[in-house]
C-alpha cells in the first residue's frame, strides 16, 4: 500500500504546498518505515495561513464562549473514544512506549478540559467602584492571530495546553507541529475540525523552522507566539517578536536536579529517578539528568539505581515488554553520544550503559542504552548542558547547603526535587531552588494542569502555560466603568 501524503489545513481546506515537495515522517524504532509525507511549506503557504486566520479572528472574536465550549467539549469526547489510535500513531511517529502514548493522551484531555472551565472563571471579572454610581468590571479580550509552534516530546499534550486557552480567549491559531511528529498533530487538528471549528480559525501547517519559523514570529499580523523547543530558538524568538509588540510564550530546556539527602526513602527516590530520568528515554524538558546524592547514602543509592536500571528493556515502543523506547531520530541519537563521549573525556566516570544498541532488534532503529555517570564535577558540560536523553550524571555533596548550591549552578531554571523526611530542608529548598517547579518526594517531571508550567533562567520567558496563566498570556485586559445616569428624584 503507498505511503500516505498528508495536507496544510488553511482557510478550511486541505491543500498542498506551494512548494509541491514533501518530507518523509520516519519511525524513529524502524527508519525503514515511513508513517506519511507532509507538506515542505513555504513563506506563501504561510501568508495564506496567516491571512486566513486575521479573516475569520473579525468574527470568531465575537462568538459565545457556549459556542466555544460546546466545540471543545465534543473535541474531549472524541479525543476520548480515539486515544487508542493516537496512542499508537504517536508511539509510531516519536518512539515512547504504548504506556507513555497513553498517559499523553490522557493528560492532553485533562488539559483540554480544564482550560475550557478556566475561561468561563477567567475571562470576566466583577469589581466595586468606590463611588455607589458607578458599576465597574474588567473583561480580558482576545489578541488576534497567534502561532503556535510545538515540539516533538509530546506532540498532543503541548498542543492541547496552547491551542486550548487561545481559541477559547477568542484568538485564530497558526499551528506548526514539530518535523519528526507533524501526523500526532494532524489528528489534534482533525478532531478540533470535526468538534466544528469554523474556516480560518484554526491553520495548520508543516515544514522545517528555518524555512518558516521566523515569518511565524516576525509577520506583523502576529500579535503573540507560543513555543516549545529549545533554548536556541526560544532565545531568537525572544529577539524578534518584540519589535513588532508580539507577546512571547516561552517553554525551553531544563538542567533538572533531584537532591537526595541522608533521610530520604531509597526505595522512593529510586523509582522516581528511573521515571524522570528514562521516561520517553529521557526526553522530557522535565527530566531529571542530574542526581545530587549526599555521600553517606551515594554508594547504597547507586546500588538499588544500577539494580533497577538493569531490568529497562529498551526497544520498539509498540512492544509491550518495552519500557523505554528509541529516542527521537539520527540526529538526536548523534548530540546524545556526543555527549557521552565528552562526559568520558572530560573525566566522569561511566558505570552504566551509554552504547548505541545494535543486532537484530535494533539495528534499524536509534536505540541507546540507558547510561549511568558517576564522578561528574558541577562545572563538566554533562553536569551542565541539556542532553535530552537517558543519560543521569550523578555527584555526591556533604550537605544540604553544598546540594542546594549545586543545584542552583547551571543556567536553565525549569523543575527541582528532593527527597527528604525533614520538612525544614524540604521547605528551604522549595523557597531556594532557582525553577519554575519544584517537588518534594515527588520526580520532576510531575505536573498537573491547574497550575501554572513554565520555567525561569533560561528554560522560560514570559507568562508560563497552563493553570490560570495559560489563557492570560492569550488575553489583554480592558476595563470598564459605567455610569447608569443621574438618580431620577420623581
Amino acid at each position: 500500500m503507498a505511503t500516505k501524503t498528508y495536507l496544510n489545513f488553511i482557510d478550511g481546506e486541505w491543500a498542498k504546498s506551494d512548494s509541491e515537495e514533501t518530507f518523509a515522517d520516519i519511525n524513529p524504532a524502524n527508519f525503514r518505515e515511513v508513517i506519511g509525507f507532509f507538506q515542505a511549506s513555504t513563506l506563501s503557504d504561510l501568508e495564506r495561513a496567516i491571512v486566513s486566520a486575521a479573516t475569520a479572528f473579525e468574527k470568531w472574536r465575537f462568538s459565545s464562549l457556549s459556542e466555544r465550549e460546546e466545540i471543545f467539549r465534543k473535541a474531549i469526547v472524541l479525543l476520548e473514544q480515539r486515544k487508542e489510535k493516537l496512542a499508537l500513531e504517536l508511539t509510531r511517529e516519536e518512539g515512547k512506549t504504548l504506556q507513555e502514548s497513553h498517559k499523553e493522551i490522557l493528560s492532553a484531555i485533562n488539559e483540554m478540559r480544564f482550560q475550557v472551565g478556566q475561561a468561563r472563571r477567567f475571562l470576566s471579572e466583577p469589581g466595586t467602584s468606590g463611588r455607589r454610581d458607578i458599576v465597574c468590571y474588567s473583561v480580558r479580550q482576545p489578541l488576534g492571530v497567534v502561532s503556535i509552534i510545538t515540539p516533538w516530546n509530546f506532540p498532543v499534550n503541548v498542543p492541547c495546553r496552547k491551542i486550548t486557552p487561545a481559541l477559547m480567549a477568542g484568538n485564530t491559531v497558526v499551528f506548526k507541529p514539530a518535523s519528526f511528529t507533524p501526523l500526532s498533530g494532524l489528528m489534534l487538528v482533525e478532531i478540533l475540525i470535526e468538534a466544528g471549528i469554523p474556516k480560518g480559525v484554526l491553520n495548520f501547517i508543516t515544514g522545517k523552522g528555518s524555512e518558516i519559523g521566523d515569518r511565524m514570529v516576525t509577520h506583523p499580523l502576529i500579535k503573540a507566539v507560543s513555543f516549545t523547543g529549545s533554548t536556541e530558538v526560544g532565545m531568537k524568538i525572544c529577539q524578534q517578536a518584540p519589535l513588532h509588540m508580539a507577546k512571547v510564550q516561552l517553554e525551553m530546556g531544563g538542567k533538572n536536579p533531584m537532591v537526595v539527602l541522608e533521610d530520604a526513602d531509597l526505595e522512593l527516590a529510586v523509582k522516581d529517578a528511573i521515571s524522570a530520568g528514562y521516561a520517553c528515554s529521557g526526553q522530557w524538558c522535565t527530566s531529571t539528568s542530574r542526581l545530587i546524592l549526599h555521600r553517606e547514602i551515594a554508594e547504597q543509592f547507586l546500588d538499588l539505581l544500577v539494580d533497577e536500571v538493569r531490568k529497562i528493556k529498551v526497544g520498539d515502543g509498540l512492544d509491550p515488554k518495552t519500557t523505554m523506547g528509541p529516542v527521537a531520530g539520527e540526529e538526536q541519537l548523534k548530540k546524545i553520544t556526543s555527549y557521552i563521549e565528552l562526559g568520558k573525556k572530560e573525566g566522569a566516570k561511566l558505570i552504566f550503559g551509554g552504547k548505541r544498541l545494535t543486532g537484530y532488534r535494533y539495528d534499524r532503529g536509534f536505540f541507546i542504552e540507558p547510561a549511568i555517570f558517576t564522578q561528574v564535577k558541577p562545572e563538566m558540560k554533562i553536569a551542565q548542558e541539556e542532553i535530552f536523553g537517558p543519560v543521569l550524571s550523578v555527584m555526591a555533596v556533604d550537605s544540604f547547603n553544598e546540594a542546594l548550591k549545586v543545584a542552583n549552578a547551571v543556567k536553565h531554571g525549569l523543575s527541582s526535587s528532593i527527597y527528604t523526611r525533614d520538612l525544614v530542608r524540604a521547605m528551604e529548598f522549595v523557597n531556594k531552588s532557582e525553577v519554575g517547579l519544584t517537588h518534594i518526594n515527588l520526580p520532576t517531571s510531575f505536573k498537573e494542569p491547574q497550575l501554572p508550567f513554565g520555567g525561569i533562567k533560561l528554560s522560560g520567558y514570559g507568562i508560563p502555560e497552563a493553570g490560570r496563566s495559560g489563557i492570560e498570556f492569550f488575553t489583554e485586559n480592558k476595563s470598564i466603568y459605567i455610569n447608569p445616569g443621574s438618580e431620577n428624584t420623581e
